[in-house]
């Protein structure tokens, strides 16, 4: 499996596009890294930037970006809103497949030495990356900012971990390390008053504010949410206050919860939340939670689509307010995706018919059975979604917001399987491709054939459980779901039975190709048992459908 990390330097420039392009264009210059995103903020004077790939290259991204940042920003000059340190103010990176921390902390120690050694910059260690505790902080390393820190690097206790112990008047310093994934997000106030947006981040904060105990001592008082860093300040390109936080672990404290927190502050201090803005990039989970975390709220079913939570949860953050917010552009899975693995489910029903009927022979009766097989479970979602918001059955919307969920998940597991039965199909007509001019070649070839085979034998058995697992719901929503979509239900138990039979029928035929008679033999007794049961409670759905009908 592929190693892959991110990189989000934050530079020391937000205003001229010209100087912006020329370091991301050294990032996009190294092969095998991908450049996610780029969010200059003026007010800030800052531009933070986010690319992914193979640890190496990265890195090699990284300084190239770092030594380009040096050339052409100069710290003397820099005004902003933010905390800074240097022309680069620090470059973190970030695990996300298949490494661990250790290992990229490793690399971030590796950047940072090349740093300090070939640019003769003084750079510290923070996070993973750094072994002293009292410099993992990056806050703590910054203090004083580059004012401050001509003085305080000639402090033993702050010698740089690599570089000079001398500060670079043009170029400041950098911090380098390891981190989980973070979130930059700000709430938006509807004050220009700092001292106020400050006391929403003193509230929200882990850290809260000091303030002193029934003795007169000086004691913290901790703010509402853990693993956030916040403060406040005033956004002259907006001309609003912001509590600015980084959440350092959305899955002790998310996004809809930081924002939820801010508004009760501010609305306890006369203030108002107006909306908020993402910094960078965010997980498709933090979207989707948040879009259901405000369906709850309003006791309404979750199970509607990725595309409706990503749409609840940008207008409940307000995430459009300053700036239209294209998930395409902001959602780290979505700038990441493989445009060209789900070609079949981006097009029209009539572009999808059309390429069906072609003379190529895939889409074919894999694929079909699987869109068929999404069609049934989106037609029992359908009813689960009316029976949530039926009128007089407000203390079953829970029930039925369960069912839509499970129905969702279902539905989009059979998406992904009409565009990868036809990508097993392609597999084996890649492998008999493979050249045959000698003995090695062949027993190559003869090997990749098999295991396209097993493979394109496994993708449609997939299918028939799916939808097979799908009729439990269509069968509840038969039941007790609104009966005014009943025949709705019976029409989701026909497709999906036929998804189960046109599926078998796939595995029966790729079997047959296969050397491994174990396998074969079981996965065909398998699917036989699954359409056997799929027939016998199709029956039961159709004679309970057409006994409410009458």
């Amino acid at each position: 499996m592929n190693q892959l990390i991110e990189c989000v330097p934050n530079f020391s420039e937000g205003v001229d596009p010209n100087i912006i392009r020329q370091i991301t264009n050294e990032i996009e210059s190294v092969e095998g890294v991908k450049l996610l995103n780029v969010d200059p903020g003026k007010a800030t004077n800052r531009t933070v930037v986010t690319f992914v790939g193979a640890p190496e290259p990265v890195i090699e991204a990284a300084f190239r970006a770092i030594q380009k940042a040096c050339e052409l920003i100069d710290m003397s000059k820099h005004h902003g809103e933010h905390p800074r340190m240097g022309a680069t103010d620090v470059c973190p990176l970030i695990p996300i497949a298949n490494i661990s921390m250790d290992e990229t902390a490793a690399f971030a120690q590796k950047l940072a030495a090349r740093v300090g050694n070939d640019l003769k910059l003084p750079v510290y260690l923070y996070e993973s990356a750094q072994s002293n505790p009292a410099r993992k902080n990056l806050s703590v390393i910054r203090a004083g900012e580059y004012e401050g820190f001509f003085k305080k690097i000639k402090l033993p206790e702050w010698k740089p971990d690599f570089g000079p112990a001398e500060f670079s008047e043009k170029s400041g310093g950098t911090v380098i390390g390891a981190r989980d994934f973070l979130v930059a997000y700000n709430a938006n106030l509807n004050t220009t008053s700092v001292r106020r947006a400050n006391s929403v981040a003193f509230d929200v904060r882990e850290n809260g504010r000091k303030i002193k105990n029934a003795k007169g001592e000086e004691v913290i008082q901790p703010g509402a949410c853990k693993s956030v860093k916040a403060i406040g300040w005033f956004i002259e390109e907006y001309g609003i206050a912001q509590v600015s936080m980084n959440l350092t672990n959305i899955s002790i404290t998310p996004v809809h919860i930081a924002f939820d927190e801010c508004v009760k502050s501010a609305h306890a201090r006369g203030m108002r939340v107006t909306g908020s803005e993402l910094v960078g990039l965010i997980p498709l989970k933090a979207m989707l939670d948040a879009g259901k975390y405000f369906l709850q709220k309003q006791r309404r079913s979750t199970g509607v689509s990725e595309k409706e939570l990503i749409r609840m949860a940008i207008k409940s953050l307000g995430l459009d307010e300053l700036t239209p917010f294209k998930p395409e552009e902001r959602i780290i899975e979505y700038m990441l995706a493989d445009q060209s693995s789900h070609k079949l489910i981006s097009m029209s029903l009539a572009d999808f018919a059309d390429e069906t009927a072609s003379e190529s022979p895939a889409p074919g009766g894999g694929s079909i059975s699987a869109y068929i097989g999404s069609l049934g479970i989106s037609l029992a979602t359908m009813v689960a979604n009316l029976s949530s918001h039926k009128t007089g059955w407000d203390e079953r919307w829970e029930e039925f917001s369960k069912w839509a969920d499970r129905g969702q998940q279902l539905k989009d597991q059979l998406l992904k399987m009409v565009d990868e039965d036809t990508n097993a199909f392609n597999k084996i007509m890649n492998a008999f491709g493979l050249p045959k001019s000698n003995d090695e070649e062949k027993k190559i070839r003869t090997a990749a054939i098999q295991a396209a085979t097993k493979y394109a034998t496994e993708i449609p058995f997939k299918v028939m459980e799916i939808s097979f697992a799908s009729m439990e719901i269509i069968q509840a929503m038969a039941e007790t779901g609104n009966p005014n979509s009943v025949s709705d239900a019976g029409v989701g138990a026909l497709c999906a039975r036929s998804a189960v039979m046109g599926a078998y029928l796939n595995v029966k035929i790729n079997a047959a190709g296969l050397t491994d008679k174990t396998f074969s033999e079981q996965i065909l007794k398998k699917g036989k048992e699954i359409q056997d049961a799929a027939m016998k409670k199709e029956i039961e759905i159709l004679e309970m459908v057409n006994g409410k009908i009458g």
